[in-house]
């Protein structure tokens, strides 16, 4: 695996989903670290987007982000709107693998109201295993910065 810890957040809309995750990282051995929230109650998730990537930028590269939100799209847009961080919304698995072969990007978005937990763990298996190519990507990444 190129990854190997998780750093994971998600809204209320996520919740249930980010509780499914982390038993699914438990049962296979993977470390992470759950940034919230703690129940289903209302929170904003631009917070919680947030508090996942100051963290992120304090860890391992070999750390990545995992953010879950209704549709996800809100945690990408937060998510992307700092530097270290390259997020993507993915659906399925083949659009996870791009998004680490071609873009490197360190953070998945996942939209629990759009994905079942079983399609969950198949898009985040492809991205947790898949390297960045680097070769043309990175250049055309270099042009992002």
């Amino acid at each position: 695996m190129i990854f190997n810890k998780v750093l994971i957040a998600s809204d209320h809309a996520g919740y249930e989903l980010k509780k499914s995750f982390i038993e699914y990282l438990k049962s296979i051995g993977t470390k992470y670290s759950d940034l919230g929230p703690e129940s289903i109650e209302r929170v904003d998730y631009p917070d919680f987007a947030q508090k996942l990537c100051e963290q992120l930028k304090e860890e391992n590269p070999k750390t990545m982000g995992l953010l879950i939100c209704g549709s996800g799209m809100g945690m990408a847009i937060q998510a992307n709107r700092y530097k270290h961080i390259r997020a993507a919304l993915c659906m399925i698995p083949e659009s996870a693998k791009l998004a680490r072969e071609h873009n490197d990007a360190n953070i998945l978005c996942l939209g629990s109201r759009f994905i079942t937990s079983e399609n969950s763990i198949s898009i985040f298996n492809e991205f947790f295993k898949t390297n960045f190519e680097g070769g043309r990507h990175k250049d055309r990444l270099l042009k992002i910065k």
